[in-house]
């Protein structure tokens, strides 16, 4: 039998993944440390998580910058991140007055180790996959289905940049899950 893997769900709230520690400001059913999620460092020691949660949280916190150079620290070499986060053409991302950050599908890259301006950190991350979620309407018409495999397919990558610079505000999404892993 293998090595158990060790998952870290920051700002778990009252949906913790199964078998993670649960970190978040306040004291729900699920949480297992309290601690402000903008305060660094958290209370675990560097190279402590194979998997690292973050769900609808790093839109809230002070820096996404800080916040990612933290999960950086707490996540082992080749670690699973996944966060998930609105696209800032969902009128939620608008509406929670707790929102600091509105993102896109491209605000990962910034910790591409081939990104140009990316001397800002150290926290290195290659991104393994990228979905965005859309409401109905627009998976019915196989909207959805085209940005995601533009996403997959090198020869359509056109088609999600030119969306999100030109009709995201029309064809609106709703939230996006990145799975990235940490270059170590």
């Amino acid at each position: 039998m293998g090595v158990p893997i060790k998952s870290l769900d920051i700002g778990c709230g009252k949906n913790k993944v199964k078998g993670a520690i649960g970190i978040d400001r306040i004291k729900l059913e699920g949480v297992d440390v309290v601690w402000d999620l903008d305060q660094f460092p958290y209370p675990f020691a560097d190279n402590s998580f194979d998997e690292i949660y973050a769900t609808h949280v790093i839109e809230h916190l002070d820096s996404v910058v800080t916040a990612l150079e933290e999960i950086y620290r707490l996540a082992k070499p080749n670690a699973k991140v996944t966060i998930v986060t609105p696209h800032y053409s969902d009128s939620i991302s608008w509406t929670d007055p707790t929102h600091r950050w509105h993102l896109t599908s491209y605000s990962f890259r910034y910790f591409d180790p081939d990104y140009a301006t990316n001397y800002y950190t150290k926290a290195r991350f290659h991104t393994e996959s990228i979905r965005i979620d859309m409401a109905r309407i627009w998976r019915s018409l196989g909207i959805q289905f085209m940005l995601n495999g533009s996403i997959r397919y090198e020869s359509l990558r056109f088609i999600r940049k030119f969306w999100e610079n030109y009709l995201c505000l029309l064809v609106r999404a709703q939230a996006m899950t990145f799975v990235l892993r940490a270059l170590k």
